[in-house]
């Protein structure tokens, strides 16, 4: 994997660039569609590639290690042959769910011991197994094996999750520089930044992990709960730490809010389930505001879903027509709802990338955050 920087804001933090991977380029800022089973729910990949124009999807470590398995991915040659994506994939390592787990695990210094959410069967999980794992499913860009804190957290608990996290992560580098991918095409490791919201263990682990000399790094134990603010302000700090000519992945970001304040703090790389979870609920992001789209007030509007934006569903169905659909429960309405949602954020990351290069993007994401925290 190359990244290149290929431009900077002069009033902000905020970049443009370009990851280089063996299934292709991905211009940056990025939002990273998640389909955590190995697919993204209620989208087909023809509509990601040609309607959303996603660049890079997520699988989950977790998730696929359960089911379909191990030896069925492999069989197949890896989650890009068994899917049919022929674009970047990213792993996360299966940390966060093991983490949400809460009773069913028991962690350790060798790993995690979990129970099965699927049928209660025991596995563990180390920092080689989990390196192991990945290499199998073979995403281009696979996680570190760390520990996911809550929030709120005990100052004690959070130092000692991230030097486990830490101890780990050299486990983890030292599985990857001793293995070779499965498949003939090169995979990437993140290193995670973890630190709770305490702002000295946030400042030593994005120190430790900028010193692992990773080709890209990652921001974790955000979005767990604690207000915004906390973690805008965490995210600054790592990033002033992080290196410059290394992408930055924050974790699990966030609402369209969320993302264009982290791109102004540097941040270049994001995924969420929020725009597809929150489709099948009704709710849409568009350029005027957030719509709830089961609200009354939309049932006779004839006009388009989103008349500014691309993408063959935004412009093609009307708010009346999509209402009915969800509200009388039809498959249809989530697969429209969830295409125009991830074509929105694929929107918003272009348009910032686009400021950031015209030199105007703080004016911009400014107005920006008004209008996308607006509901209609």
């Amino acid at each position: 994997m190359l990244f290149k920087l290929q431009s900077k804001d002069k009033f902000s933090k905020a970049r443009a660039g370009l990851i280089s991977t063996d299934h292709g380029d991905i211009p940056t800022p990025i939002f990273m569609p998640v389909g955590t089973a190995g697919s993204v729910k209620a989208v087909h990949q023809r509509e990601l590639k040609e309607d959303i124009n996603a660049k890079i999807i997520l699988g989950n470590t977790y998730h696929l290690y359960l089911r379909p398995g191990l030896e069925l991915i492999q069989k197949a040659g890896g989650l890009h042959q068994f899917n049919g994506w022929d674009r970047a994939l990213l792993t996360d390592s299966g940390g966060y769910q093991v983490y949400s787990l809460g009773a069913n695990r028991k962690i350790t210094e060798e790993g995690v011991i979990f129970k099965s959410h699927i049928d209660g069967s025991k596995h563990t999980f180390t920092p080689e197994g989990v390196m192991d794992i990945q290499r199998i499913i073979g995403a281009d860009i696979i996680m570190a094996f760390d520990e996911c804190t809550p929030y709120p957290c005990e100052y004690g608990y959070a130092k000692k999750s991230m030097d486990l996290t830490h101890r780990w992560l050299t486990r983890c580098i030292e599985r990857v520089n001793s293995t070779s991918p499965k498949y003939d095409y090169q995979q990437t490791l993140f290193p995670i930044v973890q630190g709770s919201v305490y702002k000295d263990l946030r400042m030593q682990s994005a120190e430790f992990i900028a010193n692992q000399h990773q080709e890209g790094n990652a921001i974790g134990g955000l979005s767990v709960g604690e207000p915004h603010e906390m973690m805008y302000e965490m995210t600054d700090l790592v990033c002033d730490i992080l290196p410059q000519d290394k992408p930055r992945y924050l974790m699990g970001v966030g609402t369209p809010e969320n993302i264009l304040e982290c791109i102004a703090l540097g941040i270049d790389m994001f995924d969420c389930v929020m725009p597809t979870r929150n489709a099948r609920n009704g709710m849409l992001f568009t350029t005027q505001g957030i719509i709830n789209i089961r609200n009354e007030k939309w049932k006779d509007d004839l006009a388009p879903i989103d008349a500014e934006l691309g993408g063959h569903v935004s412009t093609f169905y009307s708010k009346a027509y999509l209402r009915h659909v969800i509200i009388s429960k039809e498959i249809l309405g989530a697969q429209i709802a969830s295409i125009h949602n991830l074509t929105f954020y694929l929107w918003l990351v272009q348009q910032a990338r686009q400021k950031i290069e015209e030199g105007v993007f703080l004016e911009w994401k400014n107005k920006m955050v008004k209008i996308v925290s607006t509901r209609l």
